[in-house]
């Protein structure tokens, strides 16, 4: 399998193939993906939620986000890496944003960038890091940047004036340059109506199937996360790594381990 780039993106959008995406933290788990075909990686600035605990994503910062992008690009001969923009590293002004975008590609070793929002609220951004030769994935519905604004997680673009806004949103990012375009936890016909009207790929996260590929929160999908409706937990490794921890302790305790089979004579 050849490398996962922007072109193949638009490729699959035109052939219909789906596009499979997750994200990924760390060397271990990027590697693991990279061997099972995963099309892309987002490092996403999730990671501060997921592996760092806390109680949202608006304190992880460009240094921790080059962090978790290193280990994940170090992993992956053939997936893309998609690294996410974190709060205020692209807001602030258009030339701080082309800088923090290239020290992701240049220091992280990512492939692309995500920043969050519409085109007038980011959009002189999208243009100048696309200018810079570096390819963008735009993200629009739920936000989680946004979250004190937005009230919470919870479903987005549901009456008739958001719907219309978000699906010009949806055409305007094109129009900027973004490769590809995440769309979050919002209705399902209008994920597809959004699709179908662009010629860059989408991809749904609590979006319905219509959307030209997916992506879902690694540790949501193995039943670490919260349980939302649109999670599908493909595997209980949290049980199964609960049940080695206590055979593990409850060994120790006991004289069990080592084993004579574990000592060295």
């Amino acid at each position: 399998m050849s490398r996962v780039t922007t072109v193949s993106f638009r490729e699959k959008k035109r052939t219909g193939d789906k596009i499979a995406m997750l994200t990924a933290y760390d060397y271990p788990s990027a590697k693991l993906m990279d061997e099972c075909g995963v099309d892309a990686m987002l490092v996403g600035d999730s990671c501060g939620m997921t592996v760092m605990g806390r109680a949202n994503t608006l304190s992880v910062t460009m240094d921790e986000m080059l962090h978790h992008t290193r280990m994940v690009a170090a992993a992956v001969s053939q997936a893309m890496v998609v690294a996410d923009m974190p709060f205020l590293s692209y807001q602030v002004s258009a030339e701080e944003a082309v800088r923090n975008a290239g020290r992701l590609i240049a220091e992280g070793g990512a492939h692309a960038v995500k920043l969050e929002g519409p085109v007038r609220h980011v959009g002189a951004a999208v243009e100048r890091i696309v200018a810079a030769g570096i390819p963008v994935m735009g993200h629009l519905g739920l936000t989680p940047q946004s979250i004190h604004q937005l009230g919470g997680y919870k479903i987005q673009a549901r009456s008739g004036e958001a719907r219309q806004l978000l699906a010009e949103d949806a055409t305007a990012l094109e129009k900027a340059g973004c490769f590809a375009l995440v769309l979050e936890v919002i209705p399902a016909d209008l994920a597809r109506t959004v699709s179908k009207s662009l010629t860059i790929p989408t991809i749904g996260i609590g979006a319905g199937p219509e959307c030209d590929g997916q992506v879902l929160v690694m540790h949501d999908m193995l039943g670490f996360g919260l349980y939302a409706r649109h999670v599908k937990v493909y595997a209980d490794v949290r049980t199964v790594m609960a049940d080695a921890f206590k055979q593990y302790v409850n060994e120790v305790k006991n004289g069990e381990f080592p084993g004579e089979e574990n000592t060295f004579s």
